[in-house]
């Protein structure tokens, strides 16, 4: 069985988050189900549960891999979408 690791966690850093909920859902008067947070740049966007899925269309523009569960109940968790691996 193989393993998957991420191997972008080079690209993660301390960031500060770029506000408190989804910028984008915000500005279209949407609300989101859960918040990621890239840990490249600091972008705090709505999960792809959320109709936006506004963290996955910065991933999209971007390309910053890592992304961390942000207020989340539910544990502190990333996902790598370049490797397509929680952790």
């Amino acid at each position: 069985m193989t393993t998957v690791e991420c191997t972008h966690k080079d690209q993660m850093h301390d960031v500060t988050p770029s506000g408190e909920g989804c910028k984008e859902c915000s500005e279209q008067g949407a609300t989101w189900v859960s918040l990621r947070l890239c840990r490249t740049c600091g972008h705090v966007g709505c999960c792809d549960s959320s109709e936006g899925k506004h963290a996955t269309a910065h991933f999209k523009a971007t390309g910053h891999p890592v992304m961390s569960a942000f207020k989340s109940s539910r544990g502190d968790w990333s996902w790598c979408y370049l490797d397509e691996v929680r952790f």
